[in-house]
């Protein structure tokens, strides 16, 4: 069974940076494929969820969060899309939070945020782990999305929706 493994807070801005292809490499054992800069890979070997999130740790050069998921849930996700009927306006990215458990509390939808005035982030819905949603090219956007973690009382880390879309490819080969 394939894994995605998602980095939290990797290549962005200049902090906590490294090369995921040379990871990849380092991690050749587990038949680890990079996706993109942003700490998103599959792991195609075999192993335990614990075992693969040590190895990770282990190579990485500093610590970070790391939240990992079933293949065959993120293809199951793409099967039905959660965009069906959201209007896709220029300026907007369409992106899916993954939770690292069950949420402990979650929001009603759409949740917006900032709560008044033009929304930077909003949140359509919720399937077990992946909470999906539309953000507006803002400054702020990262702030915002940074605040998920507390809507849901769990760890949230976040993928543009054409990052699931090309892990999906890259699954199905």
């Amino acid at each position: 069974m394939a894994y995605v493994v998602l980095l939290r807070g990797v290549n962005v801005g200049g902090h906590r940076t490294f090369s995921p292809k040379k990871l990849a490499e380092q991690l050749k054992a587990l038949d680890v494929l990079n996706i993109g800069a942003a700490g998103t890979f599959i792991v195609c070997g075999s192993g335990t969820q614990a075992a693969i999130k040590k190895a990770f740790a282990r190579k990485l050069p500093f610590a970070t969060k790391i939240v990992i998921c079933r293949g065959k849930d993120i293809l199951k996700l793409l099967s039905n899309d959660p965009f069906a009927g959201e209007e896709l306006r220029a300026g907007t990215v369409r992106f899916v939070s993954f939770l690292d458990k069950k949420p402990r509390k979650e929001p009603d939808y759409p949740f917006v945020l900032p709560p008044t005035g033009t929304w930077l982030v909003k949140l359509i819905g919720r399937r077990g782990r992946f909470v999906f949603g539309m953000y507006r090219r803002h400054m702020k956007v990262i702030q915002y999305l940074g605040k998920t973690d507390k809507e849901f009382d769990v760890l949230v880390t976040t993928r543009n929706w054409n990052t699931i879309e090309t892990i999906a490819k890259a699954l199905q080969r």
